[in-house]
């Protein structure tokens, strides 16, 4: 005796592979986001750590140490954006602007930071042995999710980092753009 085909029917190969896409597009979607914010995270630490080694070099040291935009991780950059890359070095003679001297040590730098962008109220943030005042500020990294996955990187006088999902004043962020 011969045993009957068991098949699916069009209408349900059908169903069974738009629930797939469906699904498949949700996983997309989900991943995207989940990479931008594992980028995001990235950058913000990277940064965090740049201001924790200024500070302790600082103090190693007991001079002046100074974290600034560059474009080509050997001299500091005027005002922009800090996505162009950052270094952080020794400022021996204490110049302002501060600018590498000759002798004046480098001791980290980055190179261009893709996909993010990163605004500062100011252009190189100095991080001073004990008791001496820091430079205060706040740097703004944002992404292509514009506010919704902005962060700031909020700089105190004693030269902790702080971060925060909203502004100052209590408000949402604001992306260039």
């Amino acid at each position: 005796m011969r045993q009957p085909h068991r098949a699916f029917t069009l209408l349900e190969m059908l169903v069974t592979l738009g629930v797939a896409a469906t699904l498949a597009v949700l996983a997309a979607v989900a991943g995207r986001q989940w990479l931008l914010e594992a980028r995001m995270v990235g950058t913000v630490n990277g940064l965090v750590h740049a201001i924790h080694l200024a500070r302790a070099a600082a103090l190693a040291e007991a001079r002046e140490v100074v974290l600034c935009r560059s474009v080509d991780g050997t001299q500091c950059a005027p005002a922009g954006d800090w996505s162009s890359g950052w270094l952080v070095f020794v400022n021996h003679d204490g110049d302002e602007p501060a600018m590498v001297d000759a002798g004046e040590r480098i001791l980290a730098a980055s190179g261009r930071l893709p996909l993010v962008s990163i605004r500062s109220n100011r252009r190189a943030y100095a991080l001073r042995p004990h008791a001496l005042r820091a430079t205060n500020g706040t740097l703004i990294f944002c992404d292509e999710r514009g506010h919704a996955g902005a962060r700031a990187l909020i700089l105190s006088y004693s030269g902790r980092p702080r971060l925060s999902r909203r502004a100052a004043d209590g408000g949402a962020l604001q992306c260039a753009g």
